[in-house]
């Protein structure tokens, strides 16, 4: 067999192959985790993610599900009613070579387990569990599968000769030093404690926090891999489709900015509050120059946050040449509200009703809404195909979808993990934070900010001490120096006492 199929389309039935589709897909997963200096590691994740289709098996399967052999029963193909493992495969390839790496410190071990454990879960449930409840190393078992059903050998003798060549260029010291940058601001202080306990005979400091940011690095990895996939399968069945992705354009920040203070200039001071709201967007602008890191926004209702934090956010996305703005508010009423006064500060036509804005090309350029109140009917087809990873500079979400990206199951959400880097979150009411979610909230931020090259404004009137939790050692957010955008206490409790009445 020389022609190995990855795809068939629908439409008209024109085949890709396993080699383009594994190189496409590795050029995609590339560019995403070249956001966090990890380029290698994407296209590595990339190239073998679908190693396992170069099987026979496979082959045999694919051709009777799509009606290229339409004498053959599908479920013939399907030994015990399973479908036929494809991801296995790439996974134990990228674990057996990379583990010789480093094999004094175990380094080469940590990443082959952190890739191949992205491969082999980018089908189905989700990251596949690395422990069961007793401590047990689940995840060996999927790594040490039977060769007669990952088919890998096969799979080796099958694959085309440049796939292989560009795998093994990959598989090598370079990539492992690029993880190493990533991985030992986190394994560092796990190691060197471990040291020094040992050398004392008592093993006492927990690194549960550290654990967590290798699981954070993990699913940042496992989501460029899923995007890529997902978007090369996609535009595979609808080319039309992939001129509408951005993927690593960077926005024109200025022309954004530009017309947000246009708009502000318009605004008229005829009353006290006017003067408070102009003070509060001021004093976002100002500070929208700091360094990046955890901040808090402490407004009363009727400040104007909305669009003070917006400000903020445009011109300290500017200042760092971030991505995109994520806007992660509680409540989908209040989403629809902030979304349409964002829209319209780009809508070419602002005095039509709301409707208008959701189909004019300049908001729709800018401006996504991603929650469970959207109207389908409202909802363009290319709106309904951006929200599936946020591809757009400025997105309105809610904190179940930020929640459920991190913690949820399955892989769709895992998409909107790396567009949660590069970026400004700006998480509104955060008072509403789930209290049994709040450590595991605290640490994803921390990992974002420190790792992750965002920043995070918290905006309410209400702010829970998150850096001050009483149970610390689960973690609490790492707040930047003079995180307070609006100032001190004094200055804080002047503001309440002057917007007491709204």
């Amino acid at each position: 067999m020389t022609n190995f199929i990855a795809h068939v389309r629908q439409a008209d039935k024109s085949e890709q192959s396993v080699a383009t589709h594994l190189t496409e897909t590795a050029a995609i997963a590339r560019e995403l985790a070249a956001k966090l200096d990890l380029p290698a590691a994407g296209e590595l994740l990339g190239l073998m993610h679908d190693f396992g289709k170069y099987s026979q098996a496979f082959q045999e399967y694919i051709k009777a599900a799509t009606g290229v052999n339409p004498d053959v029963d599908v479920e013939d193909m399907l030994p015990n009613g399973k479908k036929i493992d494809h991801s296995t495969a790439g996974a134990q390839w990228v674990y057996g070579r990379l583990k010789k790496f480093g094999a004094q410190n175990g380094i080469g071990e940590l990443v082959g387990q952190i890739l191949g454990l992205c491969i082999a879960s980018h089908h189905g449930a989700g990251l596949i569990d690395c422990l069961n409840s007793e401590g047990e190393a689940v995840w060996r078992t999927r790594f040490s599968k039977d060769d007669a059903l990952t088919h890998l050998a096969e799979c080796e003798q099958n694959a085309d000769e440049a796939v292989k060549r560009q795998a093994e260029g990959l598989a090598d010291k370079a990539l492992i030093d690029q993880l190493v940058n990533a991985l030992k601001p986190i394994v560092r202080p796990m190691a060197d404690s471990f040291q020094k306990e040992r050398s004392a005979g008592k093993i006492e400091t927990s690194h549960k926090i550290e654990e967590f940011y290798l699981g954070c690095l993990t699913r940042f990895l496992f989501s460029c891999l899923i995007d890529a996939d997902r978007i090369n399968s996609a535009d595979f069945e609808r080319e039309e489709q992939k001129d509408l992705r951005r993927l690593t354009q960077k926005p024109n920040w200025q022309e954004a900015i530009d017309k947000l203070e246009t708009h502000l200039a318009d605004f008229k001071i005829r009353y006290p509050i006017d003067q408070i709201r102009r003070d509060i967007s001021d004093a976002c602008l100002k500070r929208a120059t700091d360094q990046q890191g955890i901040y808090t926004l402490t407004v009363p209702t009727g400040g104007g946050k909305t669009l003070a934090s917006l400000r903020y956010a445009l011109h300290h996305a500017q200042k760092h040449n971030l991505d995109r703005i994520i806007y992660i508010i509680p409540y989908t009423s209040i989403i629809d509200q902030n979304a349409e006064a964002v829209r319209k500060i780009y809508c070419l036509n602002p005095k039509d009703n709301g409707d208008s804005c959701r189909v004019c090309s300049e908001c729709q350029k800018w401006v996504l809404e991603h929650h469970s109140n959207l109207d389908p009917e409202k909802q363009n087809w290319q709106d309904k195909l951006l929200a599936e990873n946020w591809d757009k500079p400025i997105v309105f979400t809610t904190m179940v979808q930020f929640l459920d990206a991190w913690f949820g199951g399955g892989t769709r959400g895992a998409r909107h993990i790396h567009p949660m880097t590069r970026s400004v979150l700006i998480f509104d009411e955060i008072q509403t934070l789930p209290v049994k979610c709040v450590h595991l909230f605290c640490n994803t931020l921390n990992w974002l900010t420190q790792f992750g090259k965002s920043s995070v404004v918290l905006c309410t009137a209400t702010q829970p001490l998150l850096d001050k939790l009483p149970k610390s050692e689960f973690g609490e957010l790492k707040m930047a120096g003079n995180a307070e955008i609006m100032g001190k206490n004094d200055q804080l409790n002047k503001l309440f006492d002057d917007l007491s009445r709204v």
